[in-house]
């Protein structure tokens, strides 16, 4: 009896577990240790009175990166500008509380309670949302949850392309208009429908477009080098380890280290951020990401143009042997 079958069986029972168990790792260990890591933010105010909060931010070591600024417009600039998720500007009626909830909702309600649990009891703590989510998105659930579908895209168009034997300039332009066409879907769906994002309407589906680029681009690329390995490859990166390192749902500095600098190296949380500064911060900040993702794009795309994979040795053909002539 042959024992290969056996052996596979033997392999997924003990496959099965194993992705689990990754999985799980990925997405749970991240998301169980969510705390303020070097985390921006101000402090604007007469000198002594600002020094005196910027302690109290610095008592918890490694959890905040405090910016002095001299006003409540510098501040406010610097939210703009996605330099600092908030701001508290000391003022004689108590400290006032400059957030952005449109660039994480999580860590704006993180700095309320923070600053309201330092305040003298006597001294109630204003809040301005500077940057506010859109009213019918207050949560930013919409952003956090396309992050999946975006690369569930990538995957599946690099995915196509390997199995359909495309190869070369064929293989790069359908990678490049599915992405396409994908980043103008999302984008009537999310905006005009949904109205979850607030920025302008073709720069949004270009950087969804890039995103989708990215990822398909960079699982076709490494189907390419690799073979279907490369898609298992691509699936890990980009879906499993990308989705989950994003930080969109809450923010980078908030995920464990260096979960949240691999995040931004990888597709999805360079497409994530990306998007959050085009739809809500007018494109500031947004140089990094769209490097990230032209960086992906080109070396996917690379690949699909300029690498040949060798054809599979094959076995050579048994000679015809002639039958033996009768003596």
């Amino acid at each position: 009896m042959s024992t290969a079958p056996n052996r596979r069986a033997v392999a997924v029972i003990l496959l099965i577990p194993l992705v689990v168990t990754l999985a799980l790792w990925a997405f749970a260990w991240p998301a169980a240790r969510i705390a303020p890591r070097d985390l921006p933010v101000g402090v604007a105010g007469p000198a002594s009175a600002a020094q005196q909060l910027e302690q109290r931010f610095e008592q918890r070591d490694g959890a905040f990166d405090v910016h002095r600024f001299d006003d409540e417009a510098a501040a406010r600039t610097a939210i703009e500008d996605r330099t600092v998720y908030g701001a508290v500007v000391v003022t004689p009626r108590g400290p006032h509380l400059l957030t952005a909830s449109a660039a994480s909702p999580v860590v704006s309600q993180l700095l309320r309670e923070a600053v309201a649990a330092s305040a003298p009891e006597d001294a109630p703590v204003r809040v301005t949302d500077v940057v506010a989510a859109p009213p019918w998105d207050p949560r930013g659930s919409v952003l956090g949850a396309s992050m999946l579908p975006l690369a569930l895209a990538g995957m599946a168009a690099g995915a196509v392309v390997t199995l359909m034997g495309l190869r070369g300039a064929r293989a790069a332009l359908t990678l490049v208009a599915s992405a396409a066409l994908a980043g103008i879907a999302v984008t009537a769906v999310a905006h005009s429908w949904l109205g979850a994002f607030a920025g302008d309407w073709w720069t949004e589906a270009g950087a969804l477009a890039l995103t989708v680029l990215a990822i398909g681009s960079a699982v076709a690329g490494l189907a390419t080098l690799f073979g279907p390995r490369g898609i298992g490859l691509g699936a890990l990166l980009m879906v499993l380890l990308g989705n989950s390192f994003s930080g969109v749902t809450s923010a980078p500095q908030l995920l464990p280290e260096p979960v949240g600098a691999i995040g931004q190296w990888l597709p999805p949380g360079a497409g994530g951020s990306l998007l959050r500064s085009v739809a809500f911060f007018d494109g500031s900040a947004a140089g990094g990401a769209v490097l990230t993702l032209s960086l992906w794009s080109l070396a996917g795309l690379a690949a699909v143009l300029f690498v040949r994979r060798a054809p599979a040795p094959t076995a050579p053909a048994e000679p015809v042997r002639e039958p033996a002539l009768a003596g």
